[in-house]
C-alpha cells in the first residue's frame, strides 16, 4: 500500500507519484497516467509549462479512478505570474484538466513577480480551486523572501533530490518550516553512475529488487516524496512497488554517504531573472 505524508495544513501526499516532464507526445502521457493509475498511483504531476495538462486530464478520466482518490499536482509558469495573469492561468490549468481543483499548485521557478502569483494561488485555495500550494525549485534565500508576507505557507517544495543531490542547505530549512521536499529527478535522470553505486547495488541484491527500487525506497524512508517519470507500463508498476520491504539503517547510512555538492540540473539564475515565454521545445524541471 502506498504510504502517503501529512503536509502542514492537514492534506496527506502520496509518496510515489507519476511525473510527466517531457512526455510531449499526447496519446502516450495520456496512456501512461492511465496505467500509472490502474497499477495504483494516486499522485499525477504536470505543470502548464509541459503543455500535456489535457492528456493527464484524459488519463485520470479513462482510467476510471474517481477523481477525489487522487492527488493531481500543477504549476504555473512565471509567464504566468501577476495579480490578473495568475489568476487566468488557474482557471486556464482547471480547464485543460477538466478538473473542478487541483489538489497541489506550484509556483514553477523562483522569479517574476512571486508575491503577486502566490497572493493569487492563496485566493484560489480561498474558491476551493486548489487544496494547497506550493513551491518548485525554490533555495533558502527565495523561501526567505516569500514566507514573511506569505499569508498561507507552502506545504511542498519541489526540487532535483537523489542521493547524489541531497540539497544539504535546503533540507534544514523546509523540516524547520514544516514544508515537504519533493523530488524531480528522483533517480538522478536515470543516471548510470548513481544506480551503479556499490551501496545501491549491494541493497538491491540484498532484498531481490532493483536499483531503481531502492533509491525509491530511500527517497520514501527519508520522508520525500518522489515523482518518477516513466512511459512503459512494466516500470511504471515497478516504481511504485517499493513498500513491501525496507532498507537497513545502514543500507540508509551507505545511500546517505553518496551524497555530493553538485546538481545534475544547472540553470544559471541570469537565465532565471528573464521570464521566459512558455514555448520552448525542451521545458525546465
Amino acid at each position: 500500500m502506498v504510504t502517503s505524508i501529512p503536509l502542514s495544513n492537514g492534506l496527506h501526499m502520496p509518496q510515489i507519484g507519476l511525473g510527466v516532464y517531457l512526455v510531449t507526445d499526447v496519446a502516450e502521457c495520456e496512456a501512461s497516467v492511465k496505467a500509472a493509475l490502474e497499477s495504483g498511483y494516486r499522485l499525477i504531476d504536470t505543470a502548464a509549462l509541459y503543455r500535456n495538462e489535457r492528456a493527464v486530464g484524459r488519463g485520470i478520466r479513462a482510467s476510471g479512478v474517481p477523481r477525489d482518490e487522487i492527488f493531481l499536482t500543477t504549476k504555473l509558469w512565471p509567464s504566468q505570474y501577476g495579480p490578473q495573469k495568475s489568476r487566468v492561468a488557474i482557471d486556464e490549468c482547471l480547464d485543460r484538466l477538466d478538473s473542478g481543483y487541483v489538489d497541489l499548485l506550484l509556483l514553477h521557478q523562483p522569479v517574476g513577480d512571486v508575491p503577486s502569483a502566490w497572493r493569487a494561488l492563496e485566493d484560489a485555495v480561498d474558491a476551493g480551486k486548489v487544496r494547497a500550494i506550493g513551491v518548485s525549485n525554490f533555495r533558502v534565500d527565495d523561501l526567505e523572501k516569500l514566507l514573511p508576507t506569505a499569508r498561507i505557507a507552502p506545504v511542498v517544495d519541489q526540487v532535483e533530490l537523489h542521493p547524489h543531490w541531497q540539497q544539504p542547505a535546503l533540507l534544514p530549512y523546509l523540516r524547520q518550516h514544516g514544508i515537504v521536499p519533493e523530488a524531480w529527478y528522483p533517480l538522478g535522470h536515470g543516471s548510470r553512475k548513481l544506480l551503479g553505486e556499490p551501496a545501491i547495488v549491494a541493497a538491491a541484491a540484498a532484498h531481490g529488487i532493483s536499483p531503481v527500487q531502492v533509491v525509491l525506497r530511500w527517497h520514501v524512508q527519508r520522508g520525500f516524496v518522489a515523482i518518477p517519470k516513466s512511459t512503459n507500463p512494466a516500470h511504471i508498476a515497478a516504481n511504485l512497488d517499493v513498500f513491501d520491504f525496507a532498507l537497513t539503517d545502514a543500507e540508509m547510512a551507505g545511500i546517505d554517504a553518496l551524497g555530493t555538492e553538485k546538481p545534475m540540473f544547472r540553470m544559471p539564475r541570469w537565465v532565471m531573472s528573464v521570464v521566459m515565454p512558455m514555448a520552448r521545445s525542451r521545458p525546465l524541471p
